[in-house]
């Protein structure tokens, strides 16, 4: 789903479905800018066995909305916003270099898959040919145009890879049913799957809010859907081929859904999401799976407003969900939620040696203390 009001009317008046820009609304106050905020952490912070959670904010030196993030170590990570910018830091945020390609400048970079320092994908989601994929393998300096969409009724949302070599992106209905691309060199090609698709539901859509309504495991992956009278997730286990569905029971509607998806395994995943026109409320908004995604069930202790990140910490039970209204932990696998921090942030990241990322508007990007 796109996310602007207008490009909505437009679409859904054409019979397409899409989302709306997440906006914040006027009832929330607008964070500081990224300058401003650099030094400052949050004052809601959580304890829990002696261990209090916070966001340590960076100075990225930029305004742009950051709703691609791929954080590869606690020292290296690569965000996508608008107007065609890509940052990359070597240095746990300390530092941040314009990686932006060349001529991208009216692009949306909603979502970022990052190897290394040299080797990423940046994924551009829009109407028609707005939807494009780059690929760099010398650290942004130079990037080539692996994918650029034609079909107008094409629009990506998330893009998600297993291992360096094969990953896949979700597009909104194409004749009815969800397209997936995947690539089997690193992001430098792509193709369109010819997949056994369920149909998409009338209005059904996803949401390129943050990069997380598409996660990949192996030859397993899952995305998540809303738009209409059902979130639900889809799921593959041959690499993307072949799917079924099943509903979550979250609530749904035009503005609400299933955002973001995390798998610690093969069995047990989160879903969550909400209304993002009702950021600080949120009504069966997160639901669990131990079952790899054949049944969910909803969460009574789940944060109060609407999240579109949701992230495991390596090796443990604890995760981490993040929307416009603030950010909450979970210790127990997501059966409770405490909240931590009121600021806005649209996705998160954690690596393999525990960091966790976070990035939003206004040039947001924070690295978790704890």
């Amino acid at each position: 789903m796109n996310l602007s009001l207008t490009t909505f009317s437009a679409r859904a008046a054409a019979g397409t479905a899409l989302a709306v820009l997440l906006a914040l609304p006027a009832a929330l106050p607008a964070p500081a800018s990224a300058a401003s905020s650099a030094t400052r952490t949050s004052n809601s912070a959580t304890k829990h066995s002696d261990v209090e959670l916070s966001w340590r904010l960076l100075d990225t030196g930029s305004t742009s909305h950051f709703r691609g993030l791929s954080a590869v170590s606690a020292r290296v990570a690569w965000v996508g916003g608008y107007d065609g910018t890509v940052l990359r830091t070597v240095d746990g945020g300390r530092h941040w270099s314009d990686v932006s390609p060349a001529g991208a400048d009216t692009l949306q970079f909603r979502d970022v898959q990052a190897f290394d320092p040299r080797h990423a994908v940046a994924m551009a989601a829009g109407v028609g040919t707005d939807s494009a994929l780059y690929a760099t393998s010398d650290g942004g300096r130079h990037w080539q145009v692996a994918y650029r969409n034609t079909d107008p009724a094409a629009f990506f949302d998330c893009m998600s890879f297993s291992d360096r070599n094969h990953g896949l992106v979700l597009s909104d209905p194409v004749d009815g049913k969800f397209r997936i691309l995947a690539t089997r060199d690193g992001g430098r090609s792509w193709q369109v799957l010819d997949t056994a698709m369920p149909a998409a539901l009338p209005g059904e859509a996803a949401f390129a809010a943050g990069g997380e309504c598409l996660t990949t495991l192996g030859r397993e992956a899952w995305f998540g859907t809303g738009g209409q009278d059902q979130a639900r997730v889809f799921h593959s286990r041959d690499g993307g081929h072949s799917w079924t569905v099943t509903s979550t029971g979250m609530g749904s509607g035009p503005t609400a859904g299933v955002f973001a998806l995390a798998f610690r395994d093969h069995r047990h995943g989160i879903a969550t999401g909400g209304d993002f026109t009702t950021p600080t409320s949120a009504t069966d908004a997160l639901a669990l799976t131990r079952t790899g995604g054949q049944s969910w069930q909803l969460v009574s202790d789940a944060p109060s407003g609407y999240r579109s990140g949701v992230a495991w910490l390596p090796h443990s039970d604890t995760a981490v969900a993040v929307g416009i209204s603030g950010s909450d932990v979970s210790y127990d696998g997501g059966r409770h939620w405490q909240q931590f921090d009121d600021g806005s942030f649209d996705t998160v990241s954690c690596t393999r040696d525990g960091a966790c990322w976070a990035s939003g508007e206004l040039g947001r990007v924070a690295l978790l203390n704890r």
